[in-house]
């Protein structure tokens, strides 16, 4: 086969002389694709995979860790949650309202695929500067439509998007993240898996039917930006959430049968991935008829069938005898549907055309031997240049904060927010608007789960170890101070390009630290997702992995809310506050800069304010709790009463006022009404607690010499997003 063609699917010179290894003969172009999308990076993790080995992924709770479509937890009572989060960052930069849409529908799948019913779901998105001139237009644009695709696909399918986070920085001007997480519940003895397997079985292609759309995703995923960048907008696909509802809708009506051997998604590299995928779990081997695929439109090839990516499509191995049966239920449902293989004991994944063998890969081979890449590290030169940094207040403390306030890091994004659908299927508690987790109710066990977002970049860039570690630290926290015991993370891993040592080491430093606090914290990490080669014209992203924590509380009515509405309350800030403001909000706000160094973090004290806020909470002794962050306890505060009725006169007691704006780890701010009982736990649990204050029945925020009426601080919290846009 020519180079020009080899290189054209993006394949070394060293893949080409194993696979050559591997067939024992050249490939012909149909196998060569679908070698190139299995060995791309989105899909054979080549670069990543051998750091992600160690993960912590085994608890009592776990029912099912990585490797599956999703991972699964045991929440109670028969019920099990259904999670993951996965990354769409290259499709909604190329055209943002479809990648976005369809980053959506493909997490949607990927948890009702394992048999449960998508009950919420969140996002973690990422812009470049909305004030520069030079990108301004570029990222509003890009804002818009990712908001819109988002709330298009979720609302038209009818399920809420209950949370999530929107940050912007510089870093992200030539590579937005739009990463979508989702939610589902099932009962444990409903759980599908993919697989295929039972020689004789057949087979089956349901949903949409195939057209071009999508083709080379995977492996258009799996590169850099450049100029070139710009004509991929083909390689985007098109998603219908009006097909994927009723997809859902026949699944999980399919589900209650007994016809299913196994059910994967077709994702990244189509047909290409779910077929291996399911063969490959169950070692056996695959024939596959192309010629019987639903097409969308004439003329298409075998090449074109094995590597398009259109969306809302399921492949299942069902039990011979049950087929037409299958195809009834999709037919119902108005969804296409036909016998496209059959398993076989060959191992090997038999393509046909016509009744004409037109390509035969072994399974096992190609993926045993798939590439693992053992790339070159260095750490950043940049640490060197930033350590040295510390932050000096300069500004007045009033100043800082409304500057604080009105960052679009801090501020409202009801913009965003407001279009998602957050309380379809009546289940939402706590949704977008409020600080902290979302809280979803199970009525199936009447029980509470709650879920956060957390990718702070700038903390992962300055530390890649320490900063992730916290990452996981703060979205547990938040888990914590909306009533619930966290259980489990999803994490996706976004990171530049591959090829630059410095962005190894980041990984490999990031990937480090996420081990030790899920093993730490006992957050095992169940589904996950990498996404590289976020870099354009040789710039690369900040590192920054998202971590999405979801906790349990087996009493629905024990959720624990970030805002109140009543006034003699009486505030507490929980834990050490130190001068912590590396890569903190304070230090770009007012200088400009990311840098600095992080502190190691204290594991026990991050537990000991767990554990108290869970015996306050069995107590039901608090009025709302919320996690200190970005910003530190003065925007933790603004943001409580922003969404309050009530004001504050509130005192710290710091001697030195920038503490306000500290963003010290395992703090958060407590209310309640009697606090005796409250202080005990304080002192049994070893955590100390700052008295600041009442809350009061009067229009006033004031916090040491920070006073403003509270219309004042909720115009401020509430407009600037949209004065920005």
């Amino acid at each position: 086969m020519d180079k020009d063609t080899i290189k054209a699917h993006k394949i070394s010179d060293e893949e080409y002389v194993e696979i050559l290894k591997i067939l024992g003969r050249e490939p012909n172009l149909l196998e060569l694709g679908v070698i190139s999308a299995m060995w791309s990076e989105h899909c054979s993790y080549k670069s990543s995979k051998k750091y992600l080995k160690g993960f912590p992924s085994k608890a009592d709770w776990v029912i099912q860790g990585p490797g599956e479509n999703a991972g699964v937890i045991d929440i109670g009572k028969g019920m099990a949650a259904v999670f993951k989060i996965e990354s769409h960052n290259h499709p909604s930069f190329i055209e943002p309202f479809a990648g976005a849409a369809t980053g959506v529908g493909g997490i949607f799948r990927d948890v009702f695929t394992m048999g449960a019913r998508v009950v919420a779901s969140m996002n973690s998105l990422k812009f470049g500067d909305l004030k520069d001139k030079k990108t301004s237009k570029k990222q509003k644009y890009l804002v818009k439509g990712v908001a819109n695709g988002i709330s298009h696909y979720g609302n038209c399918v009818g399920v809420p998007t209950v949370g999530g986070e929107t940050n912007f920085n510089p870093c992200f001007n030539g590579n937005i993240l739009v990463n979508a997480f989702a939610l589902g519940v099932c009962k444990i003895k409903d759980i599908f898996y993919a697989k295929a397997e039972g020689e004789g079985n057949l087979v089956i292609y349901a949903g949409s039917k195939t057209g071009r759309d999508g083709l080379g995703g995977a492996v258009m995923s799996s590169d850099s930006f450049n100029e070139e960048s710009k004509k991929l907008r083909p390689t985007v696909q098109i998603g219908d959430p009006f097909t994927e509802k009723l997809l859902m809708e026949a699944c999980l009506e399919l589900f209650k049968t007994d016809y299913v051997v196994g059910i994967q998604d077709m994702g990244a590299a189509g047909l290409t991935s779910s077929s291996f995928e399911m063969a490959g779990r169950s070692a056996s081997g695959m024939k596959l008829y192309l010629d019987k695929v639903p097409m969308r439109e004439d003329g298409m090839s075998p090449y074109e069938l094995m590597l398009s990516e259109s969306q809302e499509r399921m492949l299942i191995c069902v039990k011979r005898g049950f087929e037409q049966n299958v195809i009834d239920i999709f037919s119902k449902w108005n969804l296409d549907c036909a016998v496209v293989g059959e398993v076989t004991n060959t191992s090997k994944m038999e393509l046909f055309w016509h009744g004409k063998l037109v390509g035969s890969l072994p399974i096992n081979e190609l993926s045993e031997n798939s590439p693992v890449l053992d790339r070159e590290v260095s750490k950043p030169k940049y640490l060197e240049d930033i350590k040295s940094y510390k932050f000096k207040l300069k500004l007045g403390a009033k100043e800082l904060f409304l500057k604080m306030l009105s960052n679009e890091n801090v501020c409202d994004k009801g913009f965003i927010y407001e279009q998602f659908d957050n309380t379809v299927q009546t289940n939402t508690i706590k949704s977008h608007g409020k600080s902290g987790a979302a809280i979803i109710r199970v009525k199936e066990n009447n029980a509470l789960l709650a879920m956060a977002c957390e990718c702070n970049s700038n903390l992962v860039y300055i530390n890649p170890k320490i900063g992730s570690a916290l990452n996981v630290a703060n979205a547990a926290r938040k888990v914590v101070c909306a009533g619930a015991k966290p259980l489990a993370i999803s994490d996706c891993l976004n990171f530049g390009n591959p090829q630059n040592p410095e962005v190894m080491w980041q990984f490999q430093e990031s990937c480090e630290g996420i081990k030790e606090a899920c093993l730490k914290l006992n957050t095992p990490v169940i589904s996950g997702n990498v996404s590289l080669y976020n870099e354009t014209d040789g710039v690369s992203i900040y590192p920054s992995p998202t971590i999405v924590c979801v906790g349990l509380n087996a009493d629905e009515n024990k959720a624990i809310f970030s805002h109140i509405n009543e006034d003699r309350l009486k505030f507490y800030l929980l834990g050490d506050t130190k001068y912590d403001f590396s890569a903190s909000l304070a230090a770009t706000v007012q200088d400009n800069i990311v840098a600095g160094e992080l502190k190691e973090f204290d594991y026990e004290k991050e537990l000991a304010l767990w554990r108290l806020l869970q015996r306050a909470n069995e107590k039901s002794l608090l009025s709302c709790a919320n996690n200190v962050g970005i910003g530190g306890m003065a925007i933790s505060l603004a943001k409580i009463f922003a969404h309050s009725t009530v004001g504050c006169e509130l005192k710290t007691g710091f001697e030195d006022e920038a503490l306000l704006f500290s963003q010290s780890p395992s703090r958060a701010i407590v209310s309640l009404k009697d606090d005796e009982e409250f202080l005990k736990l304080c002192e049994e649990e070893n955590v100390k607690a700052t008295f600041l204050g009442f809350s009061i029945q009067k229009n006033i925020f004031k916090l040491d010499k920070i006073e403003l009426t509270l219309d004042e601080l909720k115009k401020v919290y509430f407009n600037s997003f949209r004065d920005i846009l």
